[in-house]
C-alpha cells in the first residue's frame, strides 16, 4: 500500500479515512490486476489517442486532473453560496480513480509500449474502472464519477462532482487531440 500513496500523495487529501482507504485499496488492487507497475505509469503517455511522442505521462495527467478538480470544487463551494456544492472527499476520490480501470485496459507491447489490451477493446477503463471500485467498497457517488467522465457519461445525468471531474480531464486531454494551432 506504500506504493499507492508514493503515487497518489493527493490521497492524503481525502479526509474520511474509510474512503481514503478504499480508494488506495482499489489502486492496489489495479496493479496487482495489471501488467503495468507503478514506475510503467510514470513512463507511459497518458492516451494512447495522440502521437507516440507524447511527454506528458499517465500519472502526470492523472495528477493534475486532481489538482485542477479540487481547485474548482474549493471555488465553487466558495463563491456559490451553497446553492451549488460540492462534496470535497467524493470529487478528490473520483478524481484519483478515474482512470483505475486503464490498468487494466492497457498492456505492453514487445516495446515496452503502452497499447490497448484484448480485454480493453471490449471493456473500456469507466467500466473496469467501477467493478474495481465496487470490488473495494468505494460508495457509489464516487463510482458514478468513474462511470461517467469520459464520453460514456454524456448519456446520463451527472453529479457537479461528476461534471468538475469530466471537464478536468477533458480540458487537459482535447488540447493535445483537437486544439487549434496557430503559427
Amino acid at each position: 500500500m506504500k506504493e499507492v500513496f508514493e503515487l497518489w500523495p493527493e490521497l492524503n487529501w481525502i479526509k474520511d479515512e474509510e474512503l481514503r482507504g478504499n480508494t488506495a485499496k482499489t489502486w492496489q488492487l489495479a496493479l496487482e490486476r495489471s501488467v503495468l507497475t507503478a514506475d510503467d505509469l510514470k513512463r507511459i503517455p497518458f492516451t494512447l489517442l495522440v502521437g507516440p511522442d507524447l511527454k506528458v505521462t499517465f500519472m502526470d495527467h492523472k495528477r493534475s486532473v486532481v489538482h485542477i478538480a479540487r481547485d474548482a470544487g474549493n471555488k465553487i463551494n466558495e463563491m456559490y453560496h451553497g446553492e451549488l456544492t460540492v462534496d470535497m472527499d467524493v470529487l478528490i476520490a473520483g478524481a484519483i480513480l478515474a482512470d483505475v480501470g486503464k490498468l487494466l485496459e492497457y498492456e505492453l507491447d514487445k516495446e515496452g509500449k503502452a497499447v490497448q489490451g484484448n480485454y480493453g477493446k471490449y471493456v473500456r477503463h469507466p467500466f473496469s474502472g467501477v467493478s474495481l471500485a465496487e470490488e473495494c467498497n468505494v460508495p457509489a457517488e464516487v463510482c458514478h464519477i468513474i462511470a461517467a467522465h469520459a464520453g460514456e457519461g454524456n448519456m446520463i445525468k451527472r453529479t457537479t462532482e461528476a461534471y468538475v471531474v469530466h471537464h478536468a480531464d477533458f480540458m487537459t486531454f482535447l488540447p493535445f487531440k483537437e486544439r487549434l494551432i496557430i503559427e
